[in-house]
Protein backbone atom coordinates (compact mmCIF):
# COMPACT_ATOMS: atom_id res chain seq x y z
CA UNK A 1 0.00 0.00 0.00
CA UNK A 2 1.04 3.76 -0.57
CA UNK A 3 0.59 6.06 1.90
CA UNK A 4 -0.77 10.09 1.35
CA UNK A 5 0.89 11.02 4.36
CA UNK A 6 3.59 9.87 6.76
CA UNK A 7 4.73 11.26 10.37
CA UNK A 8 8.22 10.43 11.05
CA UNK A 9 8.78 11.28 14.75
CA UNK A 10 12.03 10.95 16.24
CA UNK A 11 12.35 10.73 20.15
CA UNK A 12 15.67 12.41 20.46
CA UNK A 13 18.46 9.92 21.94
CA UNK A 14 16.07 7.35 23.11
CA UNK A 15 18.29 4.25 21.96
CA UNK A 16 17.85 0.28 22.78
CA UNK A 17 21.38 -0.70 23.43
CA UNK A 18 23.38 -3.56 21.95
CA UNK A 19 24.92 -1.33 19.27
CA UNK A 20 27.59 -3.76 17.12
CA UNK A 21 30.45 -1.26 17.49
CA UNK A 22 29.75 -0.14 21.28
CA UNK A 23 32.82 -0.64 22.00
CA UNK A 24 34.70 1.15 19.44
CA UNK A 25 33.14 4.18 20.99
CA UNK A 26 34.07 3.33 24.42
CA UNK A 27 29.98 2.33 25.02
CA UNK A 28 29.99 -0.97 26.10
CA UNK A 29 26.44 -1.89 28.27
CA UNK A 30 25.35 1.62 27.47
CA UNK A 31 21.32 0.91 26.64
CA UNK A 32 18.73 4.38 27.26
CA UNK A 33 15.76 2.46 27.89
CA UNK A 34 16.67 -0.60 29.67
CA UNK A 35 18.19 1.54 32.17
CA UNK A 36 15.67 4.22 32.64
CA UNK A 37 13.13 1.36 33.20
CA UNK A 38 14.89 -0.26 35.57
CA UNK A 39 15.72 2.93 37.34
CA UNK A 40 12.35 3.70 37.40
CA UNK A 41 11.04 0.10 38.49
CA UNK A 42 9.43 -0.54 35.17
CA UNK A 43 7.62 1.85 32.74
CA UNK A 44 3.64 2.01 31.49
CA UNK A 45 3.75 2.54 27.99
CA UNK A 46 0.25 1.46 27.28
CA UNK A 47 0.48 2.49 23.82
CA UNK A 48 4.41 1.94 22.74
CA UNK A 49 4.00 -1.50 24.17
CA UNK A 50 0.75 -1.97 21.87
CA UNK A 51 2.80 -0.89 18.89
CA UNK A 52 5.20 -3.99 19.97
CA UNK A 53 8.06 -2.00 21.94
CA UNK A 54 8.38 -5.06 24.10
CA UNK A 55 9.68 -7.08 21.29
CA UNK A 56 13.28 -4.85 20.63
CA UNK A 57 14.49 -5.18 24.53
CA UNK A 58 14.03 -6.14 28.30
CA UNK A 59 12.32 -3.40 29.15
CA UNK A 60 11.12 -3.52 33.09
CA UNK A 61 6.99 -3.33 32.77
CA UNK A 62 7.20 -2.98 28.88
CA UNK A 63 5.82 -6.71 27.99
CA UNK A 64 6.55 -8.76 24.34
CA UNK A 65 3.26 -9.01 23.21
CA UNK A 66 2.11 -11.97 20.81
CA UNK A 67 -0.41 -9.83 18.75
CA UNK A 68 1.20 -6.70 18.28
CA UNK A 69 -0.23 -3.22 16.26
CA UNK A 70 2.85 -2.33 14.75
CA UNK A 71 5.73 -3.54 12.34
CA UNK A 72 9.00 -3.29 14.91
CA UNK A 73 12.94 -3.95 14.55
CA UNK A 74 16.35 -2.50 15.52
CA UNK A 75 18.37 -0.27 13.26
CA UNK A 76 22.34 -0.35 13.35
CA UNK A 77 23.96 3.13 12.77
CA UNK A 78 26.68 2.99 9.89
CA UNK A 79 27.74 6.33 9.45
CA UNK A 80 31.18 7.32 11.94
CA UNK A 81 29.74 9.29 15.17
CA UNK A 82 26.88 9.41 17.53
CA UNK A 83 25.19 12.71 17.65
CA UNK A 84 22.49 14.70 16.04
CA UNK A 85 23.23 15.69 12.67
CA UNK A 86 24.96 12.11 12.24
CA UNK A 87 21.63 10.27 12.96
CA UNK A 88 19.66 12.82 11.44
CA UNK A 89 21.30 12.85 7.87
CA UNK A 90 22.00 8.73 8.13
CA UNK A 91 17.62 8.22 8.29
CA UNK A 92 17.43 10.61 4.94
CA UNK A 93 20.29 8.87 2.98
CA UNK A 94 23.59 10.37 3.56
CA UNK A 95 26.04 8.05 5.42
CA UNK A 96 29.11 10.38 7.20
CA UNK A 97 32.05 9.07 6.73
CA UNK A 98 34.70 11.24 8.98
CA UNK A 99 33.57 12.17 11.72
CA UNK A 100 32.90 16.22 12.72
CA UNK A 101 35.72 17.46 14.51
CA UNK A 102 35.15 17.82 18.43
CA UNK A 103 37.41 19.78 20.94
CA UNK A 104 35.79 17.42 23.97
CA UNK A 105 39.25 17.66 25.86
CA UNK A 106 41.05 20.59 25.27
CA UNK A 107 38.18 23.43 24.25
CA UNK A 108 38.59 25.41 21.20
CA UNK A 109 42.03 26.76 20.22
CA UNK A 110 42.66 30.09 21.56
CA UNK A 111 43.23 31.04 17.69
CA UNK A 112 39.49 30.49 17.36
CA UNK A 113 38.13 32.33 20.39
CA UNK A 114 40.49 35.16 20.03
CA UNK A 115 38.57 35.60 16.45
CA UNK A 116 35.06 35.19 17.43
CA UNK A 117 36.13 37.65 20.45
CA UNK A 118 37.43 40.24 18.20
CA UNK A 119 34.65 40.09 15.55
CA UNK A 120 31.96 39.98 18.42
CA UNK A 121 32.92 42.74 21.16
CA UNK A 122 32.92 40.49 23.77
CA UNK A 123 35.10 38.26 25.94
CA UNK A 124 34.78 34.42 26.83
CA UNK A 125 34.57 32.39 29.84
CA UNK A 126 34.27 28.92 29.84
CA UNK A 127 35.01 27.17 26.72
CA UNK A 128 35.23 23.10 27.87
CA UNK A 129 33.13 20.37 27.74
CA UNK A 130 30.18 20.98 29.79
CA UNK A 131 26.60 20.42 30.55
CA UNK A 132 24.22 22.82 29.93
CA UNK A 133 23.42 23.76 33.02
CA UNK A 134 26.28 23.62 35.36
CA UNK A 135 27.99 25.95 33.42
CA UNK A 136 25.42 28.48 33.78
CA UNK A 137 25.70 28.13 37.74
CA UNK A 138 29.69 28.22 37.46
CA UNK A 139 29.36 31.36 34.95
CA UNK A 140 26.31 32.91 35.00
CA UNK A 141 27.10 34.91 37.78
CA UNK A 142 30.25 36.16 36.20
CA UNK A 143 27.80 37.00 32.87
CA UNK A 144 26.05 39.79 34.69
CA UNK A 145 28.25 41.25 35.81
CA UNK A 146 30.53 41.22 32.56
CA UNK A 147 28.57 40.85 29.91
CA UNK A 148 31.16 37.83 28.74
CA UNK A 149 30.25 34.69 26.37
CA UNK A 150 29.66 31.68 28.19
CA UNK A 151 31.15 29.25 25.39
CA UNK A 152 31.39 25.35 25.95
CA UNK A 153 31.24 21.94 23.85
CA UNK A 154 30.57 18.38 24.91
CA UNK A 155 31.76 15.04 23.32
CA UNK A 156 28.96 16.28 20.08
CA UNK A 157 31.11 18.73 17.90
CA UNK A 158 29.56 22.09 18.84
CA UNK A 159 29.89 25.07 19.89
CA UNK A 160 27.42 26.65 22.28
CA UNK A 161 27.20 30.15 23.22
CA UNK A 162 25.03 31.13 26.47
CA UNK A 163 23.29 34.33 26.90
CA UNK A 164 21.28 35.72 29.99
CA UNK A 165 18.50 37.37 27.81
CA UNK A 166 18.39 39.77 30.44
CA UNK A 167 22.22 40.89 30.03
CA UNK A 168 23.41 40.56 26.31
CA UNK A 169 19.75 40.86 23.54
CA UNK A 170 18.75 38.19 22.06
CA UNK A 171 19.66 39.36 18.37
CA UNK A 172 22.77 39.42 19.43
CA UNK A 173 23.05 36.30 20.65
CA UNK A 174 22.19 34.76 17.31
CA UNK A 175 24.43 37.56 15.26
CA UNK A 176 27.25 35.94 17.30
CA UNK A 177 26.22 32.35 16.50
CA UNK A 178 26.71 33.00 12.24
CA UNK A 179 29.85 34.80 13.27
CA UNK A 180 31.08 31.52 15.01
CA UNK A 181 29.79 29.58 12.27
CA UNK A 182 31.63 31.89 9.70
CA UNK A 183 34.83 31.30 11.70
CA UNK A 184 34.13 27.44 12.24
CA UNK A 185 33.67 26.67 8.08
CA UNK A 186 37.11 26.62 8.18
CA UNK A 187 38.66 22.60 8.56
CA UNK A 188 40.36 23.23 11.45
CA UNK A 189 37.16 23.81 13.49
CA UNK A 190 34.45 22.89 11.08
CA UNK A 191 32.13 21.65 14.05
CA UNK A 192 28.30 19.88 13.17
CA UNK A 193 26.40 22.93 14.30
CA UNK A 194 26.46 26.20 16.33
CA UNK A 195 23.76 26.33 19.34
CA UNK A 196 22.55 29.49 20.80
CA UNK A 197 21.48 28.64 25.03
CA UNK A 198 19.68 32.03 25.90
CA UNK A 199 18.77 31.68 29.63
CA UNK A 200 17.36 33.76 31.95
CA UNK A 201 17.68 33.76 35.80
CA UNK A 202 19.21 35.86 38.50
CA UNK A 203 21.94 33.48 40.54
CA UNK A 204 23.50 29.92 40.07
CA UNK A 205 20.60 27.39 40.83
CA UNK A 206 17.98 29.57 39.61
CA UNK A 207 19.06 29.88 35.81
CA UNK A 208 16.89 28.24 32.90
CA UNK A 209 16.96 28.08 29.64
CA UNK A 210 14.53 29.36 26.86
CA UNK A 211 12.50 28.40 24.51
CA UNK A 212 14.53 30.62 21.96
CA UNK A 213 17.74 27.76 21.28
CA UNK A 214 18.50 28.14 17.92
CA UNK A 215 21.06 25.76 15.72
CA UNK A 216 23.11 26.66 12.43
CA UNK A 217 24.15 23.46 11.18
CA UNK A 218 26.40 22.67 8.49
CA UNK A 219 24.92 21.97 5.27
CA UNK A 220 24.12 18.50 4.02
CA UNK A 221 27.08 17.38 2.14
CA UNK A 222 24.57 16.03 -0.54
CA UNK A 223 20.82 15.57 -1.68
CA UNK A 224 18.76 14.07 1.07
CA UNK A 225 15.27 12.23 0.48
CA UNK A 226 14.11 15.56 1.97
CA UNK A 227 15.21 17.30 -1.10
CA UNK A 228 13.88 14.55 -3.32
CA UNK A 229 10.40 14.48 -2.06
CA UNK A 230 10.29 18.83 -2.36
CA UNK A 231 11.51 18.68 -5.60
CA UNK A 232 8.38 15.94 -6.42
CA UNK A 233 6.43 18.99 -4.98
CA UNK A 234 5.44 16.72 -1.33
CA UNK A 235 4.99 18.39 1.33
CA UNK A 236 7.91 18.16 3.96
CA UNK A 237 7.06 19.91 7.29
CA UNK A 238 9.76 19.85 9.57
CA UNK A 239 8.66 20.36 13.50
CA UNK A 240 11.30 21.27 15.97
CA UNK A 241 14.47 20.81 15.17
CA UNK A 242 14.57 19.40 12.12
CA UNK A 243 14.56 22.41 10.10
CA UNK A 244 18.06 23.34 11.54
CA UNK A 245 19.36 20.16 11.26
CA UNK A 246 19.22 20.15 7.76
CA UNK A 247 19.77 24.07 7.51
CA UNK A 248 15.96 24.01 5.94
CA UNK A 249 17.31 22.17 2.86
CA UNK A 250 14.37 20.27 1.35
CA UNK A 251 11.68 21.34 3.78
CA UNK A 252 8.42 22.88 2.48
CA UNK A 253 7.00 24.32 6.33
CA UNK A 254 8.41 24.73 9.35
CA UNK A 255 6.95 24.56 12.56
CA UNK A 256 8.65 25.87 15.83
CA UNK A 257 8.22 24.39 19.18
CA UNK A 258 9.37 24.80 22.57
CA UNK A 259 9.22 21.59 24.56
CA UNK A 260 8.19 17.95 23.84
CA UNK A 261 4.71 18.23 24.56
CA UNK A 262 4.16 21.46 22.50
CA UNK A 263 5.92 19.02 19.68
CA UNK A 264 3.46 16.57 19.67
CA UNK A 265 0.21 19.10 20.51
CA UNK A 266 0.92 20.60 17.29
CA UNK A 267 1.80 17.11 15.36
CA UNK A 268 -1.58 16.22 16.39
CA UNK A 269 -3.09 19.71 15.06
CA UNK A 270 -1.30 18.92 11.95
CA UNK A 271 -2.95 15.41 11.50
CA UNK A 272 -5.94 17.33 11.62
CA UNK A 273 -4.84 19.21 8.52
CA UNK A 274 -4.77 17.85 4.68
CA UNK A 275 -1.33 17.30 3.14
CA UNK A 276 0.61 14.82 0.85
CA UNK A 277 4.07 13.95 2.31
CA UNK A 278 5.81 13.67 5.01
CA UNK A 279 5.79 15.28 8.61
CA UNK A 280 9.35 15.43 9.74
CA UNK A 281 9.08 15.53 13.85
CA UNK A 282 11.86 15.92 16.61
CA UNK A 283 11.50 15.80 20.10
CA UNK A 284 14.44 17.33 21.40
CA UNK A 285 13.78 16.95 25.35
CA UNK A 286 14.62 13.57 25.79
CA UNK A 287 18.08 14.38 25.19
CA UNK A 288 18.31 18.44 25.89
CA UNK A 289 16.89 17.92 29.43
CA UNK A 290 16.85 14.74 30.44
CA UNK A 291 19.81 12.70 28.59
CA UNK A 292 22.57 15.22 28.83
CA UNK A 293 22.02 15.77 32.71
CA UNK A 294 21.56 12.56 33.70
CA UNK A 295 17.91 12.34 34.65
CA UNK A 296 16.66 9.10 34.34
CA UNK A 297 13.41 9.58 36.69
CA UNK A 298 12.42 12.78 34.49
CA UNK A 299 13.32 10.78 31.12
CA UNK A 300 11.36 7.85 31.91
CA UNK A 301 8.24 10.88 33.12
CA UNK A 302 8.64 11.95 29.71
CA UNK A 303 8.48 8.70 27.72
CA UNK A 304 4.87 8.27 29.76
CA UNK A 305 3.99 11.60 28.51
CA UNK A 306 4.82 10.94 25.43
CA UNK A 307 3.16 7.81 25.38
CA UNK A 308 -0.27 9.28 26.64
CA UNK A 309 -0.34 11.96 23.81
CA UNK A 310 1.02 9.20 20.79
CA UNK A 311 -2.78 7.85 21.81
CA UNK A 312 -4.10 10.74 20.85
CA UNK A 313 -2.07 11.67 17.53
CA UNK A 314 -2.81 7.96 16.90
CA UNK A 315 -7.17 8.92 17.34
CA UNK A 316 -6.80 11.38 13.75
CA UNK A 317 -4.85 9.01 11.70
CA UNK A 318 -6.28 8.81 8.36
CA UNK A 319 -6.19 4.72 7.08
CA UNK A 320 -4.00 6.07 4.36
CA UNK A 321 -1.69 7.62 7.12
CA UNK A 322 1.52 5.99 8.14
CA UNK A 323 3.46 6.61 11.17
CA UNK A 324 7.06 5.96 12.42
CA UNK A 325 8.63 6.21 15.50
CA UNK A 326 12.63 6.59 16.22
CA UNK A 327 16.03 7.96 17.52
CA UNK A 328 18.72 9.19 16.29
CA UNK A 329 20.97 7.97 19.09
CA UNK A 330 21.32 6.88 22.57
CA UNK A 331 21.95 8.64 25.76
CA UNK A 332 21.62 6.72 29.11
CA UNK A 333 21.13 8.91 31.66
CA UNK A 334 22.80 6.31 34.26
CA UNK A 335 25.96 5.89 31.98
CA UNK A 336 29.13 7.25 32.60
CA UNK A 337 30.12 10.70 31.19
CA UNK A 338 26.99 13.27 30.21
CA UNK A 339 27.30 12.52 26.67
CA UNK A 340 25.46 10.28 23.68
CA UNK A 341 25.90 6.66 23.59
CA UNK A 342 26.45 4.45 20.58
CA UNK A 343 23.21 2.58 20.61
CA UNK A 344 20.85 0.91 18.31
CA UNK A 345 17.81 2.96 17.53
CA UNK A 346 13.87 1.03 17.68
CA UNK A 347 11.77 1.76 14.65
CA UNK A 348 8.01 1.51 15.36
CA UNK A 349 5.55 1.38 12.42
CA UNK A 350 1.60 1.65 12.41
CA UNK A 351 -1.35 2.41 10.09
CA UNK A 352 -4.58 1.36 11.06
CA UNK A 353 -4.60 -0.27 7.66
CA UNK A 354 -1.73 -3.19 8.80
CA UNK A 355 -2.81 -6.82 8.29
CA UNK A 356 -0.83 -8.55 10.65
CA UNK A 357 2.29 -6.40 12.02
CA UNK A 358 4.90 -8.43 13.39
CA UNK A 359 8.50 -8.02 14.82
CA UNK A 360 11.49 -7.76 11.37
CA UNK A 361 14.73 -9.18 12.43
CA UNK A 362 17.32 -5.75 12.65
CA UNK A 363 18.93 -4.02 9.75
CA UNK A 364 22.08 -1.69 8.89
CA UNK A 365 21.82 1.95 9.07
CA UNK A 366 18.77 4.31 9.85
CA UNK A 367 18.64 5.22 5.83
CA UNK A 368 15.96 2.04 6.08
CA UNK A 369 13.53 4.85 6.98
CA UNK A 370 14.58 7.45 4.54
CA UNK A 371 14.62 4.26 1.93
CA UNK A 372 11.03 3.37 2.58
CA UNK A 373 9.62 7.14 2.72
CA UNK A 374 11.47 7.43 -0.77
CA UNK A 375 9.97 4.46 -1.87
CA UNK A 376 6.07 5.24 -0.91
CA UNK A 377 6.24 8.43 -2.30
CA UNK A 378 7.88 7.35 -5.59
CA UNK A 379 11.14 9.51 -5.52
CA UNK A 380 14.71 8.34 -5.64
CA UNK A 381 15.94 6.38 -3.20
CA UNK A 382 18.94 7.39 -1.13
CA UNK A 383 22.31 5.26 -2.21
CA UNK A 384 22.10 3.74 1.50
CA UNK A 385 19.65 1.76 2.81
CA UNK A 386 17.03 -0.64 2.12
CA UNK A 387 13.38 0.07 1.95
CA UNK A 388 11.40 -2.28 4.08
CA UNK A 389 7.66 -0.82 2.16
CA UNK A 390 6.58 -4.18 0.85
CA UNK A 391 7.22 -5.42 3.80
CA UNK A 392 4.94 -3.68 5.57
CA UNK A 393 1.07 -5.08 4.99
Amino acid sequence: MKYKRIFLIVCDSLGIGNAKDAKSYNDEGANTLQHICDYCDGLDLPNLEGLGLGNLGNFKGIYPLKSQLGYTLALNEISKGKDTITGHWEMMGLKTEKPFVTFTETGFPDQFIKLFEEKTGRKCVGNKAASGTEILDEYGEHQIKTGDWIVYTSADSVFQIAANEEVIPLQELYDACKIARELAMDERWKVGRIIARPYIGKKAGEFKRTANCHDLALPPFAPTVLEALKTAEYDVIGVGKIPDIFVNQGITKKVKTINNQNGMNRTIELSKTDFTGLCFVNLVDFDAVYGHRRDPKGYGKAIKEFDNQLEELMKYLNHDDLLMITSDHGNDPTYKGTDHTREQVPLLIYSKELIKPHHLEQMDSFAVIGATIADNFGVSLPLVGCSILNKII
